[in-house]
């Protein structure tokens, strides 16, 4: 039995309209400047040359230093160095490492020094 208190008003409920199906190709999810792909190939123990900030002379400088690729994954490279790195917020890097994005302008493979030419003794 319904209750005689409880006055039941019938909802009307309208439709909402289906959102339209486009047809045709799809836009590029990325936009790129250029071409993805990675500039230098990196593996573990390459001598490499990082944009950072370094302490050289027991003083802070940023600039270019050398360093040792210890890991590299599909995505980023990591450079161990023998002196004391920081981050871009000041602080200290207590084990030396940074990583780095493969395609990052901030990394770059050490210039190779010349060999030491050997001296031609000239025949007279």
């Amino acid at each position: 039995m319904a209750n005689p208190r409880i006055n039941r008003i019938p909802i009307k409920v309208t439709p909402q309209p289906e959102p339209k199906a486009t047809r045709g190709a799809r836009p590029n999810q990325f936009n790129y400047m250029k071409a993805p792909g990675v500039e230098h190939n990196f593996e573990v123990g390459d001598t490499v040359e990082v944009y950072c900030d370094h302490e050289k002379n027991n003083d802070r400088v940023r600039g270019w230093i050398k360093g040792i690729v210890v890991q590299v994954d599909n995505k980023m490279v990591a450079v161990q160095f023998r002196s004391n790195v920081f981050l871009t917020d000041g602080w200290m890097v207590p084990d030396r490492i940074l990583w780095y994005p493969l395609n990052s302008e901030h990394i770059r493979p050490a210039g190779k020094k010349a060999a030491k030419k050997e001296k031609v003794i000239p025949d007279f």
